[in-house]
């Protein structure tokens, strides 16, 4: 048997293999109307095809939880009843193919407001369809962006409350599993880092503080996902910066709170809040973070990044390094790569029956 298409149980969810697919990205949503920032024509077939080839658990994209927290203007949304709507056809689908659905709930912070990447990725201002953007202090992730505005604590609350407002309505949605995107230099790894947190109040200084928006949001989170379903957070393990950033170590002691808040699985990448940094990528650069967490606490993890062969995926689970791994760019060049893997490994997975001649 290969361990890589073992099931996996989180609360009362059992996913039926460790071969996830890592959100990513689309900046396809519609722009304008009333389905701004709802999922479209693209985002079915591109989700649909990975739960068809055999993906254990789909992770939706980033997805905002207000229109300001949006990286881009097509950025999916689910802040309104009308983007629910067009996610339960999506959802419906990818469990009618033996997969879990789940989304990844976010706000881009100081990030926000941008071109779309093939467009440059630019800063975008008001009068170009951007926005204000938001920040724990004002400071810009590179020296020529806009300067963010600094959140009043009343304005971190109320983020706090779309945070579940939008596990609320993913629920509702048809999603199984709910993640708090806390990594890439987005807004909670912006508090998160005391490079990018300068605040002396009581959301900064000290690790206790940088981490208080966080664990608010994970709770508010938990508060309104049904107890018998996990929650995830993905975490930035390193901003790769030599000094002044956030750390391994931070991210081992994160690890530890996320647990007593009821996260149920720590999905680990890195960096993203600092803009020229060098980071040392080669296949599987980041399990070691994945890894680090699972000897040091009792979080399960998944893995992440330049995770591209079968092989190389059942040797992070045989040797516990992590209890899942998370696949993005493979997942986008070979959507039945699961499948293939699943050949090559001896293990099982689901195949639609229109495919079964395959």
């Amino acid at each position: 048997m290969s361990d890589l298409f073992e099931p996996y149980t989180l609360r009362s969810l059992t996913i039926p293999n460790r071969v996830w697919m890592a959100p990513m990205c689309q900046y396809s949503a519609d722009t304008t109307g009333p389905d701004t920032g709802a999922p479209n024509d693209w985002h079915f077939a591109h989700l649909a095809a990975r739960a068809s080839g055999g993906t254990g658990l789909i992770l939706v994209e980033a997805t905002a939880v207000s229109p300001e927290g949006r990286i881009s203007p097509a950025d999916l949304g689910i802040w309104n009843d009308t983007q629910v709507a067009a996610f339960r056809r999506i959802t419906d689908f990818i469990t009618s193919q033996g997969s879990v659905p789940g989304i990844q709930i976010a706000h881009a912070g100081r990030k926000a407001s941008t071109d779309l990447p093939w467009q440059g990725g630019a800063p975008l201002g008001p009068g170009a369809g951007g926005w204000q953007t938001l920040a724990p202090s004002a400071v810009p992730f590179a020296e020529t962006d806009p300067l963010p505005a600094e959140l009043t604590v009343d304005e971190i609350q109320e983020i706090v409350g779309q945070f579940a407002a939008a596990a609320r309505r993913a629920r509702e949605a048809g999603f199984q599993v709910v993640e708090v995107h806390g990594a890439h230099g987005y807004l909670i790894g912006e508090f998160l880092s005391p490079h990018s947190n300068r605040r002396t109040d009581a959301y900064g200084g000290s690790f206790e503080n940088r981490a208080r928006f966080a664990l608010e949001v994970v709770d508010a989170v938990r508060a309104e996902w049904p107890e018998d379903l996990p929650v995830f957070f993905r975490v930035s393990a390193t901003d790769w910066l030599d000094e002044g950033g956030w750390t391994a170590d931070d991210t081992v002691r994160l690890a530890d709170e996320l647990l007593a808040h009821g996260v149920d699985l720590l999905d680990v990448s890195s960096g993203g809040n600092a803009p020229r940094v060098r980071i040392p990528t080669g296949p599987g650069y980041q399990v070691p973070f994945a890894a680090r967490v699972k000897a040091e606490t009792r979080l399960p993890v998944a893995a992440v990044g330049l995770i591209t062969e079968p092989e190389q995926a059942e040797k992070i689970i045989t040797n516990g390094e992590a209890d899942a791994v998370l696949l993005g760019r493979e997942l986008l060049r070979d959507p039945s790569w699961a499948r293939r893997a699943a050949r090559e490994l001896g293990g099982t997975v689901f195949v639609p029956q229109q495919y079964h001649r395959s």
